[in-house]
């Protein structure tokens, strides 16, 4: 079992896995957007003393480019302050199992690009829509107004969460028909979808030892500027 220490207290959860592959595509017939799957955190990190072959310390984060899908680790002071305070970079996974999402905008409160004094502006608006259904980027104002910062376990159904986690099962489930639509710092717009975080993208998870944290997504940035993010 994997302990998942939120900031409130510990409670036991599981991750997924990423590398790029199109075989495990949902059925929407998707050939626009950017797959990645079992892309693999720490998984070197343990929040317990019991987790054999994995040492007992922080979830060392990790950023994430869209335009090369670039991993970037932050393994050291060194490496934070050479990367977070840059626009060079799209996504962070941070805290316990990489499961909490920082776009970077340095203007939110524990966004890591803040902590750093970066220059990031990105914008985040989460809509409860299929992805393949968000054909156009909300109005400016919309971002601007945006509250949606980081995005983890969604404590509720108003959450700007990517997955809700169950205290009796101490199973993740991602949660479907989720996209979130970001203004890049470039000015562009992009569409993400975050589809699990357990190894190989399975439909359903009721192992506890399931392979962890690994993270399967899939996300398209609509290069010509305008809003149009339709990837039928």
């Amino acid at each position: 079992m994997i302990n998942f220490l939120t900031r409130w207290g510990i409670v036991a959860v599981l991750f997924l896995t990423v590398s790029c592959t199109k075989e495990s595509a949902p059925a929407d017939n998707d050939q626009k957007s950017t797959w990645v799957y079992d892309l693999a955190g720490d998984t070197g990190a343990a929040m317990g003393d019991n987790s054999e072959g994995k040492e007992k310390r922080g979830f060392y984060t990790f950023l994430f480019r869209f335009r090369d899908q670039r991993q970037i680790w932050l393994r050291t002071a060194a490496d934070s302050a050479q990367w977070l305070p840059t626009a060079d970079w799209d996504l962070a996974f941070t805290g316990p199992y990489n499961s909490e999402i920082f776009a970077n905008d340095a203007s939110k409160e524990y966004n890591p690009a803040k902590e750093y004094d970066g220059v990031g502006t990105a914008k985040v608006v989460m809509l409860d829509k299929a992805y393949h259904l968000v054909t156009e980027a909300p109005d400016d104002a919309v971002f601007e107004t945006s509250e949606v910062n980081k995005i983890g376990w969604a404590g509720s159904t108003t959450s700007a969460g990517w997955f809700f986690y169950s205290l009796s099962s101490h199973i993740m489930q991602p949660i479907k028909s989720r996209t979130y639509v970001i203004k890049l710092n470039s000015g562009k717009f992009a569409k993400l979808e975050l589809l699990n975080a357990y190894q190989g993208n399975p439909p359903v998870v009721t192992d506890l030892n399931w392979p962890a944290p690994y993270f399967t997504f899939r996300y398209y940035v609509q290069e010509d500027g305008s809003r149009n993010l339709n990837t039928n």
